[in-house]
């Protein structure tokens, strides 16, 4: 057998090195803590101070988190091709470029809301599809397959922990400094930067460029003790278009629709709903805070359960925690800070949970090989479809003065995924023949 886990040295011995994966985690961990939480939920909470000094329309200010929700997923399948042509480290670096020149454009030349919508719908939406989501997931496929949904959890629970930690703080610097919203502005775009730097220092591709293996164990070692996931994982190499052909792919990406929509929703109108009902602007943002805490939860929850049990089990029970968070927020009063704290925890939590089970059942089903152009091509679709929830849910605002439309069109298309999923079974090929697959 020959030593993968080391390098060779010049007397012909080998030198073990210990398994660089759970490192890597750790790694992406911190990327997505600086490429999502900060541009995206910071935003959230620069953007409500934005909406104060440049006069728009509930709508108009929801059609920026459309666009941004939009372009975090319709450059999807532009990001896979970067990762197989460029690789993964060249990715986070135009992602980071983008979050910059976007971040600069809100802090000096925005004034108009036209400006608004390019700057953070547009640029900053762009970078964060180009160094968050598929890079990261990407890397955690090729690094990992027993432990796979609780390393993917790992990494995108960091937005997470900087979305509580963060629109709590820019809302402190926000409140401190008057108001001044182009210089939170700058400080995200001084975090693109070090997030740039972190990428080009310590991401690595595949296992085998370390001269080292999946999961860190050889293939002999993995055949003596099987993983309980890999009744749960194909081993077929799948081709991208043979995938698209299973209706199983089909009933992902409605599932990942009905984990999307409501989110976008609450990320865009959750603040400005809870102010609506009364609550100050700091419970507010301590609420989002919450929001994504229950976020973290949620992805521990369903990582754990992907490597566990059938993915499609997983998934549907995560969907379940938005009936509950929308029951609450329809509940949600001046004196009910309570209420406003728990549905934001079950909105996080919902969306965390499935957002794990959607990724790791595209990478179980289809293996490693298909999944950039797989899971991109997901993303894709449910940016386009999940995207038009901050402007829907701001149009229904303008009409009925509410958003209790808008809670429960999302208890709707909940619904709507749940029954999908249940027909989502791990994909059989029809040659019947399965053979281990392998990072592209």
């Amino acid at each position: 057998m020959v030593q993968r886990s080391g390098q060779p040295k010049e007397n012909g011995l080998t030198e073990k090195r210990e398994f660089y994966g759970w490192k890597l985690v750790g790694v992406l961990f911190s990327l997505d803590f600086l490429n999502m939480g900060f541009p995206y939920f910071g935003g959230a909470v620069i953007n409500t101070y934005m909406l104060k000094e440049i006069t728009m329309s509930r709508s108009t200010f929801g059609l920026g988190f459309t666009l941004a929700n939009l372009c975090i997923g319709l450059p999807s399948v532009m990001v896979a091709s970067s990762i197989v042509r460029l690789g993964i480290k060249k990715t986070f670096g135009i992602g980071s470029a983008f979050l910059l020149m976007g971040t600069l454009w809100l802090a000096f030349f925005t004034a108009k809301p036209w400006q608004y919508l390019v700057g953070f719908g547009v640029i900053i939406g762009t970078g964060i599809c180009f160094c968050t989501i598929v890079p990261v997931t990407t890397c955690i496929t090729r690094w990992f397959r027993r432990y796979r949904g609780r390393a993917m959890a790992i990494p995108l629970s960091a937005s997470g922990f900087a979305g509580f930690i963060g629109s709590p703080l820019i809302n402190k610097i926000l409140t401190a400094n008057g108001g001044n919203w182009r210089q939170a502005w700058l400080t995200v775009a001084g975090i693109a930067v070090l997030s740039g730097i972190i990428a080009f220092l310590f991401v690595k591709e595949r296992p085998e460029d370390l001269g080292q293996v999946v999961d860190g164990i050889e293939e002999d070692a993995q055949a003596v003790r099987p993983a309980a996931t890999e009744s749960l994982i194909t081993r077929h190499v799948w081709a991208p278009a043979d995938a698209l052909k299973t209706p199983s792919y089909w009933m992902i990406v409605i599932g990942g629709i009905a984990c999307q929509f409501p989110y976008f929703f609450f990320v865009a109108h959750g603040i400005l709903h809870m102010k609506e009902s009364g609550l100050s602007a700091a419970t507010a943002a301590w609420a989002m805070g919450l929001f994504t805490m229950g976020a973290i939860l949620g992805r521990q929850i369903g990582g754990w359960l992907m490597d566990k049990i059938s993915a499609r089990y997983a998934f549907m029970s995560g969907l379940c925690c938005y009936f509950a968070g929308s029951f609450l927020a329809l509940r949600i009063h001046a004196d009910t800070f309570a209420i406003a704290f728990a549905a934001a925890i079950f909105y996080g939590t919902a969306f965390g949970w499935t957002f794990i089970c959607m990724n790791t059942a595209t990478a179980h089903f289809f293996g490693p090989a298909a999944f950039p152009k797989l899971n991109g091509l997901n993303l894709l679709i449910g940016g386009l479809l999940s995207s038009p929830a901050g402007f829907v849910g701001g149009k229904l605002f303008d009409i009925y003065r509410s958003y209790a439309f808008g809670f429960e069109l999302n208890s709707a298309i909940v619904a709507i995924g749940i029954l999908a999923l249940a027909f989502a079974t791990v994909p059989q090929p029809k040659s019947g023949i399965t053979a281990a697959g392998t990072a592209t």
